[in-house]
């Protein structure tokens, strides 16, 4: 089967290969991959910013149908549209996995991470970690399950969210126009910032209902968040792009007593804040990793009840042998959802 694989430390180094196609062992399933998305993480893998086991299939972001069934596995049946959370394995022993936060668990084993994941034909999942998709849901939403649930988890298990309340979403990548996108269905009032580059994705954010779309080179951020709280503040920031220097601008204009909820990765472990604007306003800071079994349950349940046409994040589909154009485009901000499809001539 071909595969998209990270060969060896350093920036570059993914080539397509063909890989010997594994059969599933007790509990696991062999998936067809329908379609499988770029996240921030495979950009940092690309240009060797974050350490993953190599040589290794990227992707964890997938939709697919079930192709094989391993022993034991009841629950589902050749040719069912599945989704597949990243977990592949955890020790099933510590306080975490026993409350099945399986997120933070020492011994987690990730797909596309630890494991080979999802940017080729086919994928070995954990049948226990798999869930049905209902036929309503189109295939590219599907596509953008992993990401939306990073984002429910940010929003729903890391914080809480109230109806009128002001909140920024800094990044108007996939993570933040989703995250933004939830936060418009809570009812809330969204400023959704980024730069001069990111002008086609701002764009995008007034399709999906958020109220204030700020570039914040070409405006005075401060100056306009203040004009539009009352010189109060916004009540919460949701980082999304990984910049330290967002991380600053974020404390800067949240409320004393505000929250700020870190879901963007970084490109170097180490990164200054400011530690007088977290003392003196008594901010709160809150990492939000991934994201974890309840967090893709309470994703399916507000995809089916919200019913928030996700497709406009969608912006362009590309065949796996068309990987480095792929990621140029989600690396360069000309498109924002970019999806590839293995199968696709």
């Amino acid at each position: 089967m071909k595969a998209l694989r990270k060969v060896a430390s350093g920036y570059g180094n993914l080539e397509i290969s063909n890989e010997k196609a594994v059969s599933p062992l007790e509990g696991e399933m062999k998936i067809r991959v329908l379609a499988t998305g770029i996240c921030g993480s495979d950009i940092h893998a690309l240009k060797g910013e974050y350490n993953k086991q190599i040589p290794l299939t990227l992707g964890h972001e997938f939709v697919g149908e079930v192709d094989e069934i391993g022993p034991s596995v009841t629950d589902f049946s050749t040719g069912d549209r599945v989704f597949s959370e990243t977990t592949f394995e955890v020790c099933e022993k510590c306080v975490y996995c026993q409350q099945e936060e399986f997120n933070l668990c020492s011994h987690r084993r990730g797909i596309g991470t630890q494991v080979d994941g999802s940017f080729a034909e086919y994928v070995i999942v954990k049948a226990a970690r798999c869930h049905l998709l209902p036929p309503e849901i189109d295939t590219k939403v599907a596509a953008m399950m992993e990401p939306l649930a990073c984002c429910i988890h940010a929003v729903m298990e890391k914080t809480t969210v109230a109806a009128g309340e002001k909140i920024a979403v800094f990044g108007p990548g996939p993570i933040g126009m989703l995250l933004a996108a939830v936060l418009v269905s809570l009812e809330v009032e969204v400023y959704l910032i980024g730069i001069t580059k990111d002008q086609k994705r701002l764009a995008l954010g007034k399709q999906l209902g958020i109220q204030h779309i700020i570039d914040s080179q070409k405006q005075d951020l401060d100056e306009y968040i203040q004009s539009h709280t009352d010189g109060i503040g916004v009540d919460q920031v949701f980082e999304c792009s990984g910049s330290p220097i967002a991380v600053l601008q974020a404390m800067t204009i949240l409320k004393k007593k505000g929250r700020l909820i870190q879901e963007g990765l970084f490109a170097k472990d180490m990164n200054e804040i400011n530690m007088s604007l977290l003392i003196h306003k008594e901010l709160e800071y809150i990492g939000s990793r991934t994201q974890k079994p309840s967090s893709w349950r309470k994703t399916l349940a507000w995809l089916q009840e919200k019913q928030v046409d996700l497709t406009p994040i969608v912006t362009k589909t590309l065949p796996l042998e068309h990987w480095e154009e792929a990621f140029e485009l989600a690396m360069n901000g000309d498109e924002l959802k970019v999806l590839m499809i293995p199968s696709m001539n």
